[in-house]
C-alpha cells in the first residue's frame, strides 16, 4: 500500500468513526490535562487550526484568538465541531490538508494529534506549508503523543509509512498513518529545516512551539 492509498483509508476511518471521535477525551485524564494546557500556550491573533476534528481544541483556541479558521478533511467530524462551537469568530473549512494551501497568513498555526498522521516523506513539504501560512513573528504550536503511545496501538509492519490498525464498534478496521515522534529527534529534524523549536513532554505526550525559518517557500 502506497502513501496515497494509506491516507485515503485514514480519511475513511475518521469519517466512519466520527461518532466515537471524542471517546478518548472522556476516558483519559491525560488528554483532558492537555486540553487545559492550551491556556498556557502563546496562542494569539488569527489562528489556523489544522485537522480540527470535532472541535475539542477549537473551542479553547477561540477563547484566546481574534479568529479561528479550522480545517479538516472529514465532513462528519466538522458537523460535530460546528455543533460544539458557538463562537462567531470560528470558520470551519472542509479540505484535504495534503492538497490545500492556506490563502492567507496567520499569527498562529495549531494542530493537535495531526503530526503523527503525516507520512515521513511528506513532513518537509508539510512544514514548508506551515511556514508559508505564518505571518511575520507567527508561531506553530503542536501537540501529539510520543513513543509511549505505541503501547496503545496495533502497529503494523511492512507498510509504506509507520502504520497502525484501528477498529470501530461495528467491527470494521482501517489502517492509518501513526508516527510516534521522539521529542529530541523531532527537534533535530525541525532545526535541520531551519525552524527554531521548543518541545516539552507531558505525561507521554509532547507540546511544541516553533518559529519558521526567516526565508520560506510553500511546498
Amino acid at each position: 500500500m502506497d502513501d496515497d492509498a494509506l491516507l485515503a483509508e485514514q480519511r475513511a476511518y475518521y469519517r466512519a468513526g466520527a461518532a466515537a471521535y471524542d471517546r478518548p477525551y472522556a476516558e483519559h485524564e491525560a488528554l483532558r490535562e492537555l486540553l487545559a494546557a492550551v491556556d498556557g500556550l502563546p496562542i494569539a491573533g488569527d489562528v489556523l487550526e489544522l485537522a480540527c476534528g470535532t472541535g475539542q481544541w477549537t473551542v479553547r483556541l477561540a477563547e484566546r484568538a481574534r479568529s479561528v479558521t479550522a480545517v479538516d478533511a472529514a465532513a462528519e467530524v466538522l458537523a460535530l465541531a460546528r455543533a460544539r462551537t458557538a463562537s462567531h469568530c470560528v470558520r470551519f473549512l472542509e479540505a484535504d490538508l495534503f492538497e490545500w494551501q492556506p490563502p492567507r497568513r496567520y499569527d498562529t498555526v495549531f494542530f493537535a494529534f495531526w503530526l503523527s498522521h503525516i507520512p515521513p516523506a511528506r513532513l518537509p513539504g508539510f512544514w514548508n506549508t506551515v511556514a508559508a501560512a505564518l505571518a511575520p513573528g507567527g508561531k506553530a504550536i503542536f501537540i501529539d503523543d510520543g513513543p509511549a503511545g505505541a503501547a496503545y496501538e496495533e502497529v503494523l509492519a511492512d507498510q509504506s509509512a509507520p502504520t497502525a490498525l484501528r477498529r470501530l464498534d461495528d467491527g470494521s478496521q482501517y489502517r492509518i498513518v501513526k508516527v510516534f515522534h521522539n521529542a529530541r529527534a523531532l527537534t533535530d529534524d525541525l532545526t535541520a529545516l531551519g525552524w527554531s523549536v521548543r518541545i516539552r513532554t507531558v505525561a507521554g505526550n509532547f507540546i511544541g512551539v516553533a518559529e519558521p525559518p526567516t526565508t520560506t517557500t510553500a511546498g
